[in-house]
């Protein structure tokens, strides 16, 4: 084994493509110099497109985290009620970050593996209007969701005017994402997933309806506040010392991404899932969540005769793959695979034929050959719908 291999399949960090890390390295510039003011202005038109807005996308320098603490900081006001649906480990860190802010906080808690339901949804916001505003993780990394965001939107503003914020952290980028067209009112992501970047920024856009909110409220903030922060990006600049290597590394993603096509991105993702799906079905491994519920970045698999972290070493230790373990009550019992951002269909076959491997390794008893076959009968049937 090369000592310094290391193929990552976890659902963040990713791998960063070749010409993203030459961009990287470029010589620093001045983060106030009209270089770095020109590199905004260059980026700022191409994210919108990313988050299907029409808003300012802002660029925030710290982690997927700090922008989903900005997300609620400047949401919600004082003495406000919030609902947070936790389909898994991130929907919990949402509560989490609410409460930390001493907001009343209700949980609607969905089993891990499953979707939130739109209805139950909107149920629940019918017997509570004094909600104001809605958190939802987009994908749920810990399990592999993919959360039914457009229907869930669209149920909540039947019943309720609360804001509607969203995770996406785990997947824009890799999914097709409309905030305008859903009616979401706050999409945040990160850079080190989908994006093909290192950790280090957050992507936070808001709608009008939002921004008025955001505006009006009198909750105190400082670094995270996101006026502060559009107010400099309409000027092509930022309030604070940006992330500069990783905003050349950005440039170079948004070309790439232009490059390949939005459309043929979100094609790309559904392949990959897809191969991943079929070639643990066809090996009788039971995965974590239905087909309809499935991430096309993250796929979350639950075996019950083998030991998922023994599987997870076994990989590491003999081809460098490393794929990610289960949180929380999860821990030990599944794990996941990432197939996200600066990741090919070759790539995935790759990983199934040493998963293979790995199985019969840990004791599993398969035809070698039997996944790696579904995988390629998916890619003929409809990886020529994915060019």
């Amino acid at each position: 084994m090369l000592t310094d291999q290391q193929i990552l399949r976890i659902p963040g960090p990713t791998p960063i493509p070749p010409s993203v890390q030459r961009a990287m390295t470029q010589p620093m510039i001045g983060h106030r110099g009209q270089s770095t003011s020109d590199m905004i202005s260059d980026i700022r038109p191409r994210l919108k497109r990313v988050f299907g807005t029409k808003q300012e996308v802002i660029i925030l320098t710290g982690s997927g985290t700090a922008g989903l603490e900005t997300a609620v900081v400047n949401t919600v006001a004082p003495g406000e009620e919030v609902l947070v649906l936790v389909t898994g480990a991130f929907g919990d860190r949402f509560a989490k970050i609410c409460k930390a802010y001493d907001i009343q906080t209700h949980v609607f808690e969905v089993e891990w593996g499953q979707a939130v339901d739109p209805e139950a949804v909107k149920n629940f916001l019918s017997e509570h209007p004094e909600i104001k505003v809605v958190f939802s993780t987009f994908c749920e990394t810990s399990t592999g969701v993919l959360n039914p965001i457009k229907e869930m939107a669209a149920a909540i503003k039947e019943v309720s005017d609360a804001l509607v914020i969203v995770d996406g952290v785990s997947c824009v980028a890799g999914t097709e994402t409309e905030m305008d067209k859903w009616g979401i009112d706050v999409v945040v992501t990160g850079s080190q997933k989908a994006f093909m970047l290192p950790a280090g920024l957050s992507f936070i856009a808001a709608s009008e309806r939002a921004w008025k909110k955001i505006e009006a409220n009198p909750q105190p903030r400082f670094y995270l506040d996101l006026k502060k922060h559009r107010d400099n990006i309409l000027k092509d600049t930022t309030p604070f010392t940006p992330a500069l290597s990783i905003l050349f590394g950005l440039q170079q993603v948004l070309e790439l991404l232009e490059e390949e096509g939005l459309e043929n991105v979100y094609a790309r993702h559904r392949l990959m899932k897809d191969m991943t799906r079929a070639a643990f079905n066809a090996l009788g491994i039971p995965l974590l969540t239905s087909d309809k519920d499935a991430s096309p970045t993250v796929t979350a698999v639950k075996p019950d005769d083998f030991d998922a972290e023994e599987f997870r070493k076994v990989m590491k230790k003999e081809f460098a793959l490393e794929v990610a373990g289960g949180q929380q009550h999860l821990a030990k019992k599944i794990f996941r695979i990432g197939h996200m951002g600066y990741c090919s269909p070759a790539d995935m076959l790759q990983t199934i034929a040493a998963m293979e491997i790995g199985l019969m390794k840990v004791g599993k008893e398969i035809e070698l050959g039997q996944g790696i076959a579904a995988a390629q009968r998916v890619f003929l049937t409809e990886g020529a719908k994915a060019k």
